[in-house]
Order: structure tokens, then C-alpha cells, then sequence
């Protein structure tokens, strides 16, 4: 699996990026454990790096974020044992401390030692990490698709279609309690692709985390976006976007006039 993982990415390529792609694999071989495991019958993947698996989004991510939908069969800890045994079967070695405490479970799958194993830290110690995080309370609405994605694996993956993708995606742009840049480069790509938000879905998202009704409609949302727009900070948004971007140019696009421009793609 080393020589596999090796393969991921080449000579001439950053370091930042080479990390991102060894990552990405790691990604791609929990979702096949997910599919063979038949847990995609329990959640539903969702996020930004849905959108890459998926889409093709143009930027890496660190995390895989899923939504409950069935609770028949799900144990959280169960699953975590079970992704440890298929990184065991490729051969390499993992550990994580399953948190199922609260609403959203959560693992921190790491990979201790296997950037110096190959070759892209001087640091035994140094971890390689991958995020997983299940919501088991998701706000109702959203609505399911099955898609069949070729990354490495043939996988039949179930997820939330883009217009609850990007209800989603609104509320962390805009409830979040800091600035994830990772967001809002998405929100530009769903804009640029004329999606339109699963509005009911996105009402109830902050209802159920501002504790209070929106009452966003198509006649309103362009004028809730841009007001939310004029309040966030690029800069910030910049730093946390750009060690994932496979074009550094595209930081140009981090600019309000930008974004209030793409607000018309959404609404």
C-alpha cells in the first residue's frame, strides 16, 4: 500500500499537495469500507469533500462528514473498528478514540508515522490525520440520491443532491461560528453551476441551531446572502482555503465584489 499510496502523487509537486493527495486516498478507501460495509444504507455523505468525490470540486478537504438516515444497524463504535480493520488489511496503521457522545460522532482517524514513511516528513512522530463525523440529528429535508463514482474503487455512494448540498452549505457560511474560506470557495462553485438551495431544508437547519424561524424564500434569499456577505472576513477566509487549492490563483476570487456578483447563481 505504501507503493499505492506513492503512486498518489508526483516529484514535482508541492509538498502541501502531495500530503493532500495521500490524504485523499485514505478518504477514498474509508468510503470503500463505508459502501462494502453496506453503511451507506445508514448515512449519507454530505460536505465539501462530497462535492470533490462527487463533482469533482476543485479543492481537497480534510474531512468526511455524513448524515444519518437510517438508525437501523448503526453503531458508531462498531464502525470504527471496522474502518481500523480495512486500514489494517492495506497494510497500514491507524488509531482513533470514537466519540459518540454528542449529536455529532466523531473519530480521528491517524496515521502515525506515514508521512515519514514516505518520505514527506523528517518526523517519525508526525501524524497524517482524516476527519469522520456522522450527524445524527440532521434538520429534515433533505433530499437523497445515489450516485456511482471510479476513484480508484467503483463505489455506488448515497448522498444528499446538490440543492440540499448547498442548503447546507449556506448555513455554515452563515452560522458558522468562525470563517471557513473551504466554505465559501464552494458556494462559488455551486454558483457558477446555477444550483438553486433545497430552501426548506435550510430553514430548518437554523431552526434547529438558532433556535428561531428564518422564513427564507426565493423572493428574500438574495438579500439575506448579500447582507451576510458584507460581514465576513476574505482574508481569513483566504488563509484557511489556500493549503487546499489545487490553483493558487484562485484566491483572487476572494473578494466581496465576487461573491455578491455570484449571489444571482443561488437565487
Amino acid at each position: 500500500m505504501i507503493e499505492v499510496l506513492r503512486q498518489q502523487y508526483k516529484d514535482e509537486m508541492s509538498a502541501e499537495d502531495k500530503v493532500n493527495r495521500v490524504r485523499e486516498f485514505l478518504q477514498i478507501i474509508v468510503l470503500k469500507a463505508l459502501y462494502e460495509k453496506d453503511y451507506f444504507e445508514k448515512v449519507a455523505f454530505t460536505g465539501g469533500t462530497a462535492l470533490r468525490v462527487l463533482y469533482g470540486l476543485r479543492r481537497f478537504s480534510e474531512d468526511l462528514d455524513f448524515s444519518l438516515v437510517s438508525r437501523s444497524g448503526y453503531d458508531f463504535k462498531l464502525l470504527n473498528e471496522e474502518l481500523l480493520r480495512e486500514f489494517k488489511l492495506n497494510g497500514l496503521h491507524a488509531n482513533s478514540k470514537p466519540k459518540a457522545e454528542k449529536t455529532v460522532h466523531s473519530m480521528m482517524i491517524k496515521f502515525p508515522g506515514l508521512l515519514n514513511e514516505l518520505g514527506l516528513s523528517a518526523f517519525k512522530e508526525q501524524n497524517l490525520s482524516v476527519k469522520f463525523e456522522v450527524d445524527t440529528n440532521p434538520p429534515k429535508g433533505g433530499k437523497l440520491e445515489n450516485t456511482v463514482v471510479n476513484k480508484a474503487f467503483i463505489l455506488n455512494i448515497k448522498h444528499f443532491d446538490l440543492s440540499s448540498l448547498l442548503a447546507t452549505k449556506l448555513h455554515a457560511c452563515f452560522f458558522r461560528k468562525y470563517t471557513k474560506g473551504r466554505d465559501f470557495y464552494d458556494l462559488l462553485w455551486y454558483a457558477g453551476k446555477g444550483i438553486k438551495p433545497n430552501l426548506p431544508l435550510f430553514n430548518n437547519a437554523i431552526e434547529q441551531t438558532q433556535g428561531r424561524s428564518s422564513a427564507i424564500t426565493k423572493d428574500n434569499l438574495k438579500a439575506f446572502i448579500t447582507d451576510r456577505i458584507e460581514k465576513v472576513d476574505f482574508e481569513a477566509a483566504k488563509k484557511d482555503v489556500e493549503r487546499f487549492l489545487e490553483d493558487k490563483s484562485e484566491l483572487k476570487l476572494f473578494k466581496k465584489e465576487v461573491f455578491e456578483a455570484a449571489v444571482s447563481g443561488v437565487c
